[in-house]
C-alpha cells in the first residue's frame, strides 16, 4: 500500500476503541498525520489522560500499520488526550467538563478518603481536577489535604465577590472548613447548607476542569437534591463497604440517582475496606467485613464495579497527616490509580453512549 494520509487513515480505521466500540478514525481520534520520507508521525487523541487502554490502542495501531505498509516505515505515535464532555455551553460551571458526585448510603465507609485519593489520582494522571466538600456538618477535606487554617482568597468581578479555591497536590478545592473555625460545629438547617453548596458551585472561580468531584454527605438529603437542581451531574459513584448494613444503605443511594425524576447515571460501585492486608504480609488478604458485597451490588443494578480498596494502616495515617495515600508508593497507590483509570473510563463511555443529564426540576 502506498504511503499517504488517506491510506494511513484507511489502515487505522480497522482499529477500534475497545470501550466505545467504534474505530479511531470515525471517532476523530487520529490527528496531525505528518509524512517525511519513510518516517510518519501522528497523534491518537484519547478520551481521558487516565485511559487504562493506552498501550493496547497504540499496539493495535502499530499492528495494522505494519501489516499494511511493512516494517520499513518508522512510526512515531503520540498518545495525547482530550477529556470528553456532554456539557457544551452550560450556564453554570461552563468550563467544567464533567461533574461527578461521590456518594454513600451511610457514614463511616470512607467516602471522603475515597474522594480525596480519587481526585489526587486523576490529577497525577494529567487531568485538571476540582473537589467540593459538600459535607457541610462534617468537613474533612481540609485535614486530608493538610490545608487546615487556610482561607480562600476573594476577588471582585463586577459587583460580585468570587472565591478563589484553595489548591493542593494539583487539586482545586472548596470546603465549609475553610470558612469556619476548626473547632466549631456547623449547626445549620437544611436551607442554609443548601445555600452554601450553591455558593461553592456558582461563586467560586473553578476555571477549566476536566473533572469536578462533589463529596456528598452520607445518605440522601437536601444537599443531594440541591446538587442535582443546581447543575447537571455527569454521573455518580457509590462508595460502600462489603458488610450487609452498608450495602443496604448503598442500595438507597443508587435508587435515589436512578429515580426517573432525578435520572443521574450511576458510573459504578467502589468497595472500600474490601480486605485487610498487613504491611509485613503484602500478599495476604483477610476479608474482615465479608467478601465481594460491592461487586454483587453492582451486578444487581447492572452497573460497573469500579474496584476495591484494601484496609491498610497507611491510608488512615495519610488522612490524618494530610498526605493522601495515593501519593505514597505501594499497594494503596496502585489501588487508587487503578480506580481513577476505571472511573475516567466509565465517564468516557457514559459521554459517548448516553444523553446529557438535565438539571432536575422537582415541584413541591
Amino acid at each position: 500500500m502506498q504511503l499517504s494520509k488517506e491510506n494511513i487513515l484507511k489502515s487505522l480505521s480497522k482499529v477500534q476503541d475497545p470501550d466505545l466500540k467504534k474505530d479511531l478514525v470515525t471517532l476523530g481520534m487520529i490527528q496531525k498525520i505528518e509524512i517525511n520520507g519513510n518516517k510518519v508521525s501522528f497523534h491518537v487523541v484519547l478520551t481521558t489522560p487516565a485511559c487504562p487502554l493506552k498501550e493496547v490502542i497504540k499496539n493495535n495501531c502499530l499492528e495494522e500499520l505494519e501489516s499494511d505498509f511493512g516494517t520499513e516505515v518508522e512510526w512515531d505515535i503520540f498518545m495525547t488526550s482530550q477529556v470528553t464532555t456532554v456539557r457544551e455551553a452550560a450556564p453554570v460551571l461552563p468550563q467544567v467538563k464533567n461533574i461527578i458526585a461521590v456518594a454513600s448510603g451511610k457514614g463511616g465507609v470512607g467516602k471522603s478518603t475515597t474522594a480525596v485519593n480519587l481526585a489526587v489520582a486523576l490529577s497525577k494522571l494529567g487531568a485538571k481536577v476540582g473537589l467540593i466538600d459538600a459535607d457541610i456538618s462534617g468537613p474533612s477535606i481540609p485535614t486530608m489535604f493538610n490545608v487546615e487554617g487556610e482561607q480562600p482568597a476573594v476577588k471582585k468581578v463586577g459587583d460580585k465577590n468570587i472565591i478563589i479555591p484553595v489548591e493542593q497536590y494539583g487539586v482545586k478545592m472548596m470546603s465549609i472548613g475553610f470558612l469556619t473555625p476548626t473547632d466549631s460545629a456547623v449547626v445549620w438547617r437544611g436551607p442554609m447548607a443548601s445555600s452554601a453548596l450553591k455558593q461553592f458551585i456558582s461563586d467560586v472561580d473553578w476555571g477549566e476542569l476536566d473533572y469536578l468531584l462533589i463529596d456528598l454527605p452520607p445518605g440522601t438529603s437536601d444537599i443531594h437534591l440541591t446538587m442535582v437542581q443546581t447543575v447537571p451531574v455527569t454521573g455518580a459513584v457509590i462508595v460502600t463497604t462489603p458488610q450487609k448494613v452498608a450495602l443496604a444503605d448503598a442500595n438507597k443511594g443508587i435508587s435515589m440517582f436512578l429515580q426517573p425524576q432525578i435520572n443521574v447515571p450511576v458510573l459504578g460501585v467502589i468497595e472500600n475496606m474490601a480486605y485487610f492486608t498487613p504491611e509485613e504480609l503484602p500478599d495476604n488478604k483477610y476479608y474482615l467485613f465479608g467478601k465481594e458485597g460491592g461487586r454483587k451490588l453492582a451486578a444487581k443494578y447492572e452497573i460497573p464495579f469500579l474496584g476495591e480498596i484494601p484496609i491498610v494502616q497507611s491510608i488512615r495515617e495519610s488522612g490524618d497527616t494530610g498526605y493522601p495515600a495515593v501519593m505514597k508508593e505501594g499497594l494503596t497507590e496502585e489501588a487508587y490509580m487503578n480506580l481513577a483509570e476505571e472511573v475516567a473510563r466509565q465517564i468516557a463511555i457514559r459521554n459517548a453512549s448516553q444523553d446529557k443529564t438535565s438539571v432536575v426540576e422537582i415541584k413541591a
